[in-house]
């Protein structure tokens, strides 16, 4: 009999922010593990959820530990995989990985709606965990990942992988010691389409490979699709979050960083008419965010952050400053100085002329050994893992309020303390609920 998670989602959304997490978790799973401490040399045992697609690249990343145990609902994904670690074992259903596996390590690569049930059940475990971008399917699961984690002292890490490249350092160190002034308004871009109106009809023959009832996992039930797979998935609503979803915690991870921020305090979006079932193939949001200390105590200004997605981007795009610049997608800060807009791996300052012979600020963020490595290293005590889910955490959420926003077709005020959107409509889509057995 696997171990259930009983916790009330409302019973949770009223209870201080959910002060009592741990109390509620830990008695449901029952695991209480202590955390087992890793030797510098000696290689973590590691099990991998998810083994193709995004996940090969995770696995790549981490090929020098101890690919021990490995999982996916796809029977012909998991085999060839299997064929390449032949001493690994093989499950179809990741509860049963995490029930009956002495691990170190867990690696969740699946479909945004599966991540929160995988994470939890790792925590409680004491497992350390690297899943990938965005934490969570809702705002109330990157909340309750991110308590359980700190609660149970395992190092995470979240796959926004572009966070550990010398540019975005770069561009945090220019941004914070004030090459273009303050800084009160950021936005980020894409030209990404994750979405769409889609008639799929009542449904394709399930392959005799592919376990779709476990994919489905806490999801509603539905039929089978083709069109699903292996990515299509994130134009639906009750299996990833779009566009936006996709590449939020991507793009809007700079500005966030660079910003210093944590939590808005109003969140708006527009684009057209929301579908029940799938997400815009065009949509903006934005946040405001209140005035707050930086990490060295001084008192950072108001900030807004916008999200453009679809071909949209930023209205300072028509000022002929950005004629020459060609980015598809891209992060632009505006300071009262200047401008500095940039992607994963470039800058410009604008404009030209005020920063013609610009010297960069000296380097206060060292290097990154890789992002893969840094998790690594951290589970034996040396650095740490800078996207770890505290910080990932408040930037999923962030992310996903702005798709809140728009299914809400309403902006709304946020008290992030208790989870609570001012618009009944968009507190709707704060949490969900999962079918029985998935958390």
């Amino acid at each position: 009999m696997r171990p259930r998670l009983p916790l009330s989602r409302r019973k949770f959304l009223t209870s201080a922010g959910g002060a009592s997490i741990a109390s509620g978790i830990w008695a449901g799973f029952g695991f209480k593990l202590p955390n087992k401490p890793i030797g510098l040399n000696e290689k973590l045992n590691l099990g991998i959820i998810g083994t193709a697609n995004r996940a090969a690249a995770n696995i790549a990343g981490l090929r020098e530990e101890n690919l021990v145990a490995i999982c996916d609902v796809d029977e012909n994904f998991l085999g060839s995989l299997g064929q390449k670690l032949p001493r690994a074992r093989q499950y179809i259903d990741f509860r049963d990985l995490l029930e009956k596996e002495n691990l170190d390590g867990i690696v969740i690569s699946t479909a945004d709606h599966t991540h929160a049930p995988a994470a939890l059940q790792a925590i409680d475990a004491g497992l350390h965990v690297y899943c990938e971008k965005p934490l969570s399917h809702t705002v109330e699961e990157s909340r309750l990942i991110a308590k359980a984690a700190k609660e149970r002292k395992v190092v995470t890490q979240l796959g926004t992988q572009i966070h550990s490249h010398d540019n975005y350092r770069r561009v945090v160190e220019m941004v914070q010691s004030g090459v273009i002034g303050v800084v009160n308004e950021a936005h980020a871009w894409v030209g990404k389409a994750w979405g769409g109106r889609q008639e799929l009809g009542p449904g394709d023959p399930t392959p005799t490979h592919f376990h779709h009832d476990l994919w489905l996992g806490p999801a509603p039930k539905r039929p089978y699709h083709d069109f699903y797979h292996p990515a299509q998935w994130r134009r639906f609503w009750d299996f990833g979050g779009g566009t936006l979803g996709d590449m939020g915690c991507h793009l809007l991870d700079l500005p966030f960083w660079a910003l210093e921020l944590r939590h808005p305090a109003k969140v708006t979006a527009e684009g057209p008419e929301p579908n029940q079932e799938t997400a815009p193939t065009q949509m903006r949001a934005s946040w405001e965010f209140a005035p707050r200390k930086s990490k060295t105590g001084s008192l950072l200004p108001a900030a807004s952050l916008h999200w453009h997605d679809g071909g949209l981007k930023p209205p300072q795009f028509k000022d002929p400053l950005f004629a020459n610049l060609n980015f598809g997608s891209g992060v632009l800060f505006v300071g009262s100085k200047g401008m500095l807009v940039c992607d994963y791996g470039r800058f410009f300052l604008l404009p030209e002329d005020s920063y013609e012979g610009f010297t960069p600020p000296p380097q206060t963020l060292p290097s990154s050994p890789g992002h893969y490595r840094e998790w690594v290293n951290a589970i034996r005590g040396e650095g740490e893992a800078l996207c770890d889910f505290e910080y990932s955490g408040a930037l999923t959420e962030t992310v996903l309020l702005g798709n809140v926003a728009y299914r809400a077709g309403e902006p709304f005020s946020w008290d992030a303390k208790n989870l609570r959107a001012s618009s009944p409509r968009a507190q709707s889509f704060i949490a969900k609920e999962n079918r029985p057995g998935w958390f």
